[in-house]
């Protein structure tokens, strides 16, 4: 039995330190920058694919990502709090046999750090995340990465998230996914991506998790 978990918008609030690094690449770059509250839907997505919208083509996104993660790396990693309920949901799985790992787009050299600052990471076997080329930063892929490396049965697994991203990713695997509204994507999104069920939040998330997590029964065949 394992749950995935998204780290940002799901196990912490990253709003400033992303939206800030966001703003640092793009004043770098000589565009313009908008306020931090109109970036928030850079909170989720893998970056490459956040900045190449942001700035209307493919051209400079690669010199934006590298921009961000000079100021994200020093600084806006810590620009970050743990949301209320999240260290004493990770107890109550724990206790209850349930596996817990992080994954997240973001580069797992940066989550492995701000797990460990927040002291989480004794609540988690395994922190995962994208490679600094990008690799694994499509949840599809990374997801599929895990499976490999866990062996574990997608029927008794489930992902946990706040974006559409978490889900499209859950399902391709064939994982069901739960959504979490207390992060930056709608419930409308989440629904439309093919949550199973949405949690408004942590103190809530726990019976959902094991539900979906625990070993299904299995059909005598018919003679």
């Amino acid at each position: 039995m394992i749950a995935l978990f998204d780290l940002d918008g799901t196990l912490t609030d990253p709003k400033i330190g992303i939206t800030r690094s966001v703003q640092y690449a793009l004043e770098r770059l000589g565009r313009p920058v908008p306020d931090t509250d109109a970036l928030t839907w850079m909170i989720g997505p893998p970056l490459i694919a956040g900045f190449t919208k942001l700035l209307g083509g493919p051209e400079d996104a690669p010199e934006a990502v590298r921009l961000y993660r000079e100021r994200f790396g020093e600084i806006g990693l810590f620009e970050n709090e743990v949301y209320a309920g999240i260290p004493a949901l990770l107890d109550e799985l724990k206790e209850q046999g349930i596996r817990l790992v992080v994954a997240t787009s973001k580069p797992h050299v940066y989550a492995r750090r701000i797990v460990a600052h927040f002291g989480l990471l004794d609540s988690f076997a395994a922190v995962y995340g994208s490679e600094l080329d990008n690799r694994n930063a499509d949840k599809r892929d990374l997801i599929r990465h895990i499976m490999d490396l866990e062996g574990f049965d997608p029927g008794t697994a489930v992902m946990i998230g706040d974006r559409e991203h978490d889900a499209i990713g859950a399902r391709a695997n064939g994982l069901p996914a739960i959504g979490v509204t207390w992060g930056y994507g709608s419930r409308e999104e989440l629904l439309e991506a093919g949550v199973v069920r949405l949690v408004d939040a942590p103190a809530d998330l726990a019976a959902p998790v094991l539900e979906l997590t625990a070993p299904k029964p299995v059909r005598a065949a018919r003679a």
